[in-house]
C-alpha cells in the first residue's frame, strides 16, 4: 500500500480483512489490460450475510453502514488481487444493488456509504461514476451488493 493510502486507512480506523472466496462459479477479481473488475460483494456483519430489505426491516442509515462495510471488503479484494493498492490509478465505476421494497427510493443514499469511503481512502482517484438500483432480492438475502471497476 502507498503510505498515504495506508495512513488514510489507519486514520479512519480501518483494518482490511482477508478477502473471502467466491460464493459460486466465478472469481472475485479479473484484470484485462489496465482495468480490474471486481465481482459483486455482499454486505456482511460478523462474517455472515447482512440480511435485510430496505424500506421493510432496515432504514437508509443502516443500509449506508452496510454499503460502507462493502467498500472495505472491495478495497481488501483490490489489495489482495493487485498486491498493492498503489497500483490503483482510479476507481472508475461503482454499481450498487439494494435489496428494497418497491416503495423505497433512497438506493442512491444507501450506496453513498461505499462511495464516500472510497473518496476518503483514495482521494481524487476515488471519484467514480456510479449506478444504484433497487432489486427484489440479493443472494443469501443480503441487504446490499456492490461491484467495482478500477484502472491500474
Amino acid at each position: 500500500m502507498t503510505n498515504h493510502i495506508c495512513d488514510r486507512l489507519k486514520t479512519l480506523g480501518i483494518d482490511l480483512p482477508l478477502p473471502g472466496p467466491p460464493a459460486a462459479a466465478y472469481v472475485m477479481a479479473a484484470t484485462t489490460g489496465n482495468t480490474v473488475f471486481l465481482s459483486g460483494h455482499i454486505a456482511k456483519k460478523d462474517g455472515k450475510p447482512w440480511v435485510g430489505k430496505l424500506g421493510l426491516d432496515m432504514d437508509t442509515e443502516t443500509g449506508k453502514a452496510a454499503a460502507k462495510s462493502i467498500a472495505i471488503d472491495l478495497i481488501a479484494t483490490l489489495q489482495n488481487h493487485l498486491g498493492s493498492l498503489d497500483k490503483v490509478k482510479r476507481i472508475v465505476k461503482v454499481m450498487g444493488l439494494v435489496n428494497s421494497t418497491a416503495e423505497f427510493t433512497e438506493q442512491h443514499l444507501v450506496v453513498n456509504g461505499c462511495s464516500e469511503l472510497l473518496f476518503e481512502v483514495f482521494g481524487e482517484a476515488g471519484m467514480h461514476a456510479r449506478s444504484a438500483f433497487g432489486v427484489a432480492q440479493i443472494p443469501l438475502g443480503a441487504c446490499v451488493e456492490i461491484e467495482l471497476i478500477a484502472e491500474i
